[in-house]
């Protein structure tokens, strides 16, 4: 539930940078109204704040496994911190209160999600192409839950996030099936229309 260069995609690329900066949107969010928000935004933004953290968690437990072969989970980690953050800066916007002030690293409020993390750090800890499946998994899961979130989100400042998170997952998933290529593995999604995906891993990274 967002530092170009550097590595190429099968070591584990440097992506955070592709993604618009958290200094830049916060400034977009200055220039947009605060609008009544609705019951379903309101949730949302709780779900959307603990599922990015759900996935920083995860890569970030990840790294320190499998950070001596790629570096593809500690810059990825990075931008789901940034991912996070601006969710908290739309809970700040709006007076809404933080799911996550008070919670540890792997601890989730929601009880799918914490399921769902204790699941996929023992999957991804297998191996190391076991690691790589998982977060695009977990990519996979996040571009679901946004898009069916932007369903019922019609705030201008929820939508710009929503679709920066977007942005950064497509991103992401496209880095985490690039270094599973480099391992001589084709990943076929779990979650996502085998169209939608393809759609996303044809086409290059977006800045």
């Amino acid at each position: 539930m967002g530092c170009g260069g550097g590595d190429n995609v099968g070591t584990g690329s440097n992506i955070t940078g592709l993604e618009t900066s958290n200094a830049a949107l916060i400034a977009s969010l200055a220039t947009l109204p605060v609008e009544t928000i609705s019951a379903a935004e309101q949730e949302s933004l709780a779900f959307m704040r603990e599922e990015e953290k759900l996935a920083h968690d995860v890569y970030f437990q990840l790294d320190g496994l499998w950070r001596g072969y790629t570096k593809v989970f500690g810059n990825i980690a990075n931008s789901e911190a940034s991912h996070t953050e601006l969710v908290r800066q739309l809970l700040v916007r709006y007076s809404l209160p933080d799911p996550t002030a008070t919670l540890a690293a792997g601890v989730f409020q929601n009880t799918a999600l914490q399921t769902l993390y204790t699941q996929l750090v023992a999957t991804g800890s297998v191996s190391l192409v076991d690691g790589l499946k998982v977060g695009a998994a977990i990519e996979e899961i996040d571009m679901i839950d946004i898009n069916k979130a932007l369903l019922g989100v019609d705030n201008q400042d929820i939508t710009l996030v929503y679709q920066n998170l977007l942005k950064g997952s497509r991103n992401h998933l496209r880095s985490f099936v690039g270094n599973l290529a480099s391992q001589g593995v084709t990943y076929v999604p779990r979650y996502m229309a085998l169209a939608d995906y393809l759609a996303i891993v044809n086409t290059p990274m977006e800045r």
